[in-house]
């Protein structure tokens, strides 16, 4: 996928979900290696520029600058190399980079496949490529679930979740966002499970908004509260302090502005779940308690307190 495409696609939300932003900008980012230049300090300065580019389209999604800034990472270590063979080994590496994005999914699903009983009732928010997978992977084991899934306005995600489980198989109830506490009750639910888009040096979790409340009817009803997330959701900067920008998108999304004049319309689209609303996080490394990110972060981004 070229460069101007993916920007495109990530800023519109027509390439959503952190996993699948991580794998098409560093797609992106190596169309930008494939690309002629003269010299390898000169694709350098291509691939930073590209990278600029890519991180602005999508602030929150810390999947993002996770994969450009490693990217960027190798490039540097190979600075030295003649341009052909920086090319050729730079591409090889972001390939392998891809690889192992799709390989992570796919120890997530098995891993969080156990932790999911035959007869829970599953509640889900959003479209969560990781959540579907351990889903999906817990149908195939002949599981009897039963998945609850948000409608997730204003964007509607909710619905992606429910079709796609849907047509799997599972039995899957749709419910709008508003109803959680009471579904909970109600239809006796086991567990929550979610995604993330980004996952803190402290634990702390920000994913669609709506999560955080979801995490405190949980937290009320004593429901176990279980965040899927790769790795590259795992923000190094976090370390030094910064924040994640919580990101707001056009009040259109939500209604035609015109329609409430003199009303002030706000759409942010990510909200923040402290750690202490949080029972586990599933990565592929394993099962971990959200105290445990900074050790994960420490070893598995040592690159990118610097990058």
């Amino acid at each position: 996928m070229d460069l101007e495409s993916v920007v495109k696609k990530i800023r519109e939300m027509r390439i959503r979900g952190a996993l699948d932003i991580a794998i098409a900008s560093a797609s992106a980012m190596n169309s930008v290696v494939e690309k002629s230049a003269k010299t390898t300090p000169e694709l350098i300065s291509n691939l930073r520029k590209a990278g600029k580019k890519l991180k602005s389209a999508r602030p929150s999604a810390v999947s993002l600058p996770n994969s450009v800034n490693y990217i960027l990472y190798l490039a540097d270590k190979k600075r030295d190399l003649r341009v052909d063979e920086f090319r050729r080994e730079l591409s090889s590496e972001i390939s392998d980079f891809i690889k192992e994005q799709k390989n992570a999914l796919n120890k997530i699903s098995e891993i969080g496949s156990r932790l999911i009983d035959s007869g829970d009732v599953i509640l889900t928010h959003c479209n969560s490529d990781t959540v579907n997978g351990i889903l999906k992977r817990v149908w195939k084991k002949r599981k009897k679930i039963h998945v609850i899934c948000t409608e997730t306005r204003p964007m509607y995600q909710g619905h992606i979740t429910a079709r796609e489980l849907s047509s799997y198989g599972i039995p899957v109830t749709m419910i709008i966002d508003s109803a959680v506490h009471h579904i909970m009750k109600e239809l006796k639910v086991d567990k929550v499970m979610v995604g993330a888009d980004t996952v803190c040096v402290n634990g702390d979790l920000i994913n669609k908004i709506g999560t955080s409340q979801i995490a405190v009817c949980a937290k009320e009803q004593d429901i176990e509260f279980i965040v899927a997330a790769e790795s590259i959701k795992f923000s190094p900067l976090s370390i030094t302090g910064k924040i994640v920008e919580i990101e707001k998108r056009d009040p259109k999304e939500i209604i035609d502005p015109k329609k409430l004049k003199g009303v002030k319309i706000l759409n942010p689209v990510f909200d923040i779940t402290n750690s202490e609303y949080i029972d586990m996080i599933v990565t592929e490394f394993g099962v971990i308690p959200p105290q445990a990110s900074y050790n994960l972060l420490k070893e598995k981004f040592g690159w990118g307190v610097q990058a």
